[in-house]
């Protein structure tokens, strides 16, 4: 029994280093492709929303279907697909080509994200303690090695179409390692072709939603918000993604013991609490080094409230689990995707530093809701 336990761990983990490894390889391409297809930045915008809005629609799709045939498939299907679609990344010709590939990229990565969420709730509910916050550092792991594993290979001459794949065989390989150890999880012998949150589900991806925008509102907008308030040179601006980014992953490395320890709960207030407190910072910062302290705190705090809501997802009981995580993970993504766009549009009229302080006020709705969100499972519906 302890044997398929660790071996269901040892799956959970690779399952997540895979997708945040895939998606993480797309990121050198970038500069390539927008250079090989000759387009300019409004065009490359809409190609990269192909991904996100493959990922959305996919993620619609996969909630149903894993409740119907188990998490496996899903994330074997998924982490495959994501892989064979990444060479097509770095040699699409064609803008339709490239807007296809994207489209598929990122519905694979969307399959896979719910079905490995699915199956780390079982894994974790199966072991009794917490897990899913190490879960998702796997992720960030991933990221970092696919990101600095391609841009060493194209740095050293190798091409982008074999770097490419050299990375899906890679995580094509790691799939079929620990494809035997996944655990079958609980089926639901209907579900709906579109997944509607209801109950206590609609608050839990709100508030997953709010935290996603934090991370894409930084990764989009920090660096042009330390160089507009004249802190830093717009050369080295995205250090302060690097901080948060780090801050974040070692705040998921090490938050399953902090969840052990504090609880659902205190773990969301008091997260919650020091993003808000590290938005204060960042924006009163007099000097870059006052303002990375509030990336490395906005990091920290964020880190592990999707994990909780995650779990949250998997424990309540208005909606199948399956059906439950993907909604949280659709709106989530949504935050992500249409968010940063929506802090543009704010700070075009109000300035970015305000459009920052109306994100920090947003995210005191996780301290406030963190009791409902986590209350006992018999009580919410």
């Amino acid at each position: 029994m302890k044997t398929q336990e660790a071996g269901s761990r040892l799956a959970t983990r690779a399952a997540f280093l895979v997708a945040g490894f895939g998606l993480a390889c797309w990121a050198p391409l970038v500069p390539l492709a927008k250079a090989r297809l000759g387009v300019d930045d409004g065009t490359l915008g809409l190609l990269l929303l192909c991904l996100g809005l493959g990922s959305v629609v996919a993620m619609q799709l996969a909630g149903p279907l894993t409740s119907r045939i188990g998490a496996r498939p899903a994330v074997i299907v998924g982490g495959i697909g994501q892989a064979m679609l990444l060479p097509f990344l770095a040699f699409s010709p064609t803008i339709w080509m490239m807007a296809a590939s994207l489209l598929l990229f990122g519905g694979f990565l969307g399959v896979i994200e719910v079905g490995m969420n699915v199956h780390a709730v079982e894994v974790e509910k199966r072991a009794g303690r917490p897990l899913m916050s190490g879960f998702h550092g796997l992720f960030s792991v991933g990221g970092f090695i696919g990101a600095s594993m391609m841009t060493v290979a194209l740095s050293i001459g190798v091409g982008a179409v074999t770097g490419a794949i050299i990375a899906s065989i890679l995580m094509v390989a790691t799939l079929i390692l620990v494809a035997s150890r996944f655990l079958a999880t609980p089926k639901a012998d209907e579900a709906p072709l579109f997944v509607v949150p209801r109950g206590i589900v609609i608050l839990l991806a709100l508030l997953a939603a709010l935290t996603f925008l934090t991370e894409g509102a930084i990764l989009d907008w920090g660096a042009l918000l330390l160089s507009g308030k004249g802190l830093m040179p717009t050369a080295q601006a995205g250090l302060g993604y690097s901080v948060f980014a780090v801050a974040m992953t070692f705040g998921r490395l090490t938050g399953d013991a902090v969840v052990a320890r504090l609880g659902d709960r205190r773990t969301m207030l008091w997260g919650g609490l020091l993003a808000i407190a590290g938005y204060i910072v960042l924006l009163t910062a007099p000097i870059a080094m006052v303002a990375f302290a509030g990336f490395l705190l906005i990091g920290l705090g964020a880190s592990n409230t999707v994990p909780v809501l995650f779990r949250q997802a998997g424990a309540q009981s208005a909606m199948p689990a399956g059906l439950a995580i993907a909604s949280v993970t659709t709106v989530g993504y949504a935050g992500i995707l249409v968010g940063p766009a929506g802090v543009g549009f704010l700070a075009q009229a109000i300035a970015l530093p305000n459009a920052f302080w109306v994100l920090g006020a947003l995210l005191i709705l996780v301290p406030l809701c963190a009791r409902v969100a986590t209350a006992a499972p018999a009580t919410r519906h």
